[in-house]
């Protein structure tokens, strides 16, 4: 697998090996040795998977107690997925990255403990997946506004976009960063 550091601090965009031919193709999206050479050493206790439709935006969520690291992936469809530093003490503190992931590509993210994240579906529908390192805790759960000013996210495209209550209620990135 290729591993690219991000512009984000701890942040690694992950491109596993894929294996095709005309009957389609196998990947491997986690093994516990390789992804520990990389740094990927926290263990995983839970595995996700939604599924979302078009303009869907998921996020930017992140838990005050309980911080998840994520290994994301897409398997159907593509999304582009976003990761943002807001760790105060964090050389990246206040910083965002983004990468289209893809059933084409592949790609992976890992979003290390103590970031915020989210994703907007740019297909049909998506199916995303992530490893979790800790549990879901929904009395500890956080939303950043999607399109706060201060982090100046490129999304690549801001109309018709969907949100739940919950990411329309959000917080500008100053006051969830105070919560923390």
């Amino acid at each position: 697998m290729e591993v690219t550091k991000t512009r984000v601090d701890g942040v690694l965009l992950i491109k596993p090996k894929v294996f095709g031919d005309e009957r389609g193709y196998f990947v491997e999206t986690y093994q516990k040795e390789r992804y520990s050479e990389i740094g990927i050493t926290h263990p995983f206790v839970q595995d996700n998977h939604s599924m979302s439709r078009r303009g869907i935006l998921r996020g930017l969520h992140y838990q005050t107690k309980h911080p998840q690291g994520k290994l994301v992936m897409v398997s159907l469809g593509a999304v582009f997925d976003v990761a943002v530093d807001i760790r105060p003490d964090s050389p990246t503190f206040g910083k965002w990255f983004g990468a289209i992931l893809s059933q084409e590509n592949q790609h992976q993210l890992w979003i290390p403990p103590g970031l915020a994240h989210g994703f907007l579906v740019l297909s049909d529908i998506a199916h995303f997946h992530y490893k979790c390192t800790d549990f879901y805790d929904p009395k500890n759960e956080t939303s950043i506004l999607w399109n706060d000013p201060e982090l100046n996210i490129e999304w690549p495209f801001a109309e018709d976009v969907v949100l739940s209550q919950k990411d329309m209620n959000a917080l500008s990135f100053k006051s969830a960063v105070q919560l923390k």
